[in-house]
């Protein structure tokens, strides 16, 4: 498994993708930044990491588009299938090495909190709350986004489901309240990614949403090992 993560992490680096996540992601957390926190004298972050929140659906379909995808248009999977590593050992490579990437985005946030300790006395476990609940946000989203790659050798089908999905995700909470029957209308609250992710932008760390964030990544990781388990056997 470390293998693959450092043979993904440097196809990464060694292509524009992380140049182009890294920048985006930089860009708009900076500018959020600036117009929240600078602007206003505050050293609230909350809002810094709502806005976020979009920004994750819409960035993760690019740092995933080729994990497989990739693999399959250049006809290198048979080799990798057929590699000493396990399915298991594949698939969760890939994911934790686009974690790593995303990882590397979030430090920003580090070095924000350093640079409002030179006005005020940060309150750093909720930055720290914060901090988490954006990666398992990530994580979550990257999981789902990894399945999507599996199922095409097409990056940019990869990419454009990606974003519709993400885009669904996003709007969940506007579908939920659009939807005239009350049962149903919790059930797709439930599965909201942005009511699970609030709670953490306020500094609440909730066991109930780290669960479902958990649960999300346990079942894609799960569904992307069943992809290329058919794949391998046919």
């Amino acid at each position: 498994m470390t293998a693959i993560i450092k043979r993904e992490l440097y196809s990464y680096f060694c292509s524009p993708v992380a140049y182009v996540v890294l920048a985006i992601f930089l860009f708009f957390s900076g500018l959020f930044f600036s117009i929240i926190c600078l602007s206003n004298d505050t050293s609230n972050l909350t809002y810094v990491f709502t806005n976020m929140f979009l920004v994750a659906v819409l960035l993760t379909p690019i740092m995933c588009m080729k994990l497989f995808s990739d693999e399959k248009r250049l006809r290198t999977d048979q080799a990798l299938l057929t590699s000493p590593t396990s399915i298991l050992g594949i698939v969760m490579g890939k994911f934790l090495s686009a974690c790593v990437l995303y990882l590397v985005c979030l430090a920003i946030y580090v070095i924000f909190g350093f640079v409002l300790s030179f006005f005020v006395d940060p309150n750093w476990p909720v930055i720290f709350c914060n901090f988490f609940g954006l990666f398992i946000l990530g994580a979550a989203l990257i999981s789902i986004d990894m399945f999507l790659s599996s199922l095409t050798e097409s990056q940019m089908i990869a990419a454009v489901t990606g974003f519709a999905v993400g885009l669904l995700i996003y709007l969940l909470d506007n579908v939920s309240s659009a939807i005239p029957i009350d049962f149903l209308a919790k059930a797709v609250k439930s599965i909201s990614f942005l009511s699970h992710y609030q709670n953490y932008t306020v500094g609440l760390f909730s066991i109930a949403d780290l669960i479902f964030f958990l649960s999300v990544i346990a079942l894609f990781v799960f569904l992307t090992i069943r992809v290329i388990e058919k794949k391998r056997w046919s």
